[in-house]
């Protein structure tokens, strides 16, 4: 008998390489999505008893289809769908022989170019990629994002209709449009882990459940893509800041500063091998934006201290993000490094030009990092003010109370040295 565990690993492995499969040779998302469940309960419930069959992928490949052509057959409406299915099915198939010995790298990239389809708005890319290819289910999904579940499966079934409606088919996308298809998966995935990382909203200041499944999906990714800088990059930029979450809340909950974080609750295994990587994808070329972030985050990981930062080369590096990927999210971060190395005002003067992109004008991160600026800078009541701002802004209830903690001292004690998160 083998152990649950390990059948349900093996399962959640497989499931996206079974959909990707079955979605290529029959489109139809929704019924080949089913069928998959199917198969992989089947396969749950006799794969501990009787033993792993030769090719589990084959054989859920096989089962899946059974279980498809059998629900088109059940339907008298659906008569020539099942005639086209039929001749597209291979015979070993049909007859019950592990099927489709290609190999699934082409599957399951193409998976993730589909669930990352132009057509979808961004909220729906990160609800169908957690759907279909982290496996998640639907209830799931909506208590990461806070959300009734009912409102999840519309925005899911939205995206599966949108992707229809574009006439989008299964093929990979050709050499002209692959980078750019294969940025927007590395959004989407950036996304989910930013979301478990550091909540929107909610009660908690971080969803580990969203954190832990991207960093899975991006090992996937990079085991399928091993040679692409980027994709390392992210990983690395994953494992690097998610090595710091243990020392970033107290046991009630309560956001952790990063200068008052205990820097040996860092999870060294991970920023050893977030450093493994970057150090590996760095020397391959162009430098794009995920490793420069993830080159930021080793120099704080590395730093014994907060004194024993390198700021100057975290500016530089921040520099160089902005000309590869400007945002104002690079700008703010940026703002905090000038603190650093040239001193409050010069980060406060930089900061300023923000006032005026409508992306941050009602950021709470915004006004929050003007608030550290002028606490360092030793105006207390306008840090105060500042810090108030940000509070009444602020989703996350962690970092509400934080900011609002903030306010109070530096309206009644005296100004402490802190760094921003």
């Amino acid at each position: 008998m083998i152990a649950d565990r390990r059948v349900e690993a093996l399962l959640r492995e497989l499931a996206p390489q079974v959909l990707g499969a079955l979605v290529r040779r029959y489109g139809m998302f929704d019924a080949c999505e089913d069928a998959v469940q199917e198969a992989l309960l089947v396969a749950a419930q006799k794969w501990p008893v009787d033993g792993l069959p030769d090719n589990p992928r084959g054989w859920l490949i096989t089962v899946g289809a059974h279980r498809l052509l059998d629900e088109v057959r059940s339907e008298s409406a659906r008569r020539r769908r099942e005639d086209a299915i039929a001749l597209a099915t291979p015979q070993s198939a049909l007859l019950g022989m592990p099927a489709d010995a290609e190999p699934d790298t082409d599957d399951s990239l193409r998976l993730l170019f589909l669930c990352c389809h132009p057509a979808l708005a961004a909220p729906s890319q990160v609800a169908l990629t957690l759907r279909a290819v982290g496996g998640l289910s639907t209830e799931q999904i909506a208590t990461a994002f806070l959300v009734p579940t009912a409102t999840m499966a519309q925005r899911i079934t939205r995206a599966k209709l949108s992707v229809k409606a574009a006439g989008a088919t299964f093929p990979l996308p050709g050499a002209a449009d692959r980078d750019a298809r294969l940025r927007a998966v590395l959004q989407v995935l950036y996304l989910i882990f930013n979301e478990g990382y550091a909540a929107t909203a909610g009660p908690d200041l971080t969803a580990p459940q969203l954190s832990g499944e991207a960093i899975r999906l991006t090992r996937w990714l990079r085991r399928l893509l091993p040679g692409d800088p980027e994709v390392a990059g992210l990983l690395a930029l994953m494992l690097l800041t998610d090595a710091r979450r243990a020392a970033r809340t107290t046991p009630d909950g309560n956001l952790v500063p990063l200068a008052e974080q205990d820097r040996a609750r860092w999870d060294r295994a991970r920023i050893t091998e977030g450093v493994a990587l970057l150090s590996e994808a760095l020397p391959r070329g162009a430098v794009g934006p995920y490793q420069l972030q993830a080159a930021i985050a080793a120099l704080h990981d590395e730093a014994p201290t907060l004194a024993d930062t390198d700021w100057p080369q975290i500016l530089a590096l921040y520099g160089l993000l902005e000309q590869v990927a400007p945002s104002p999210a690079v700008t703010l971060n940026r703002a905090v490094a000038v603190g650093h190395v040239h001193g409050p005002q010069a980060g406060l003067d930089l900061l300023a030009t923000l006032d005026a992109d409508s992306r941050m004008a009602n950021h709470h991160r915004l006004l929050a990092t003007r608030a550290h600026l002028l606490e360092q800078s030793g105006d207390r009541p306008a840090a105060a003010t500042a810090y108030r701002a940000a509070a009444a802004l602020a989703t996350n209830l962690p970092e509400r109370r934080h900011l609002t903690a903030r306010a109070i001292e530096n309206e009644g004690r005296a100004p402490s040295h802190r760094s921003a998160r």
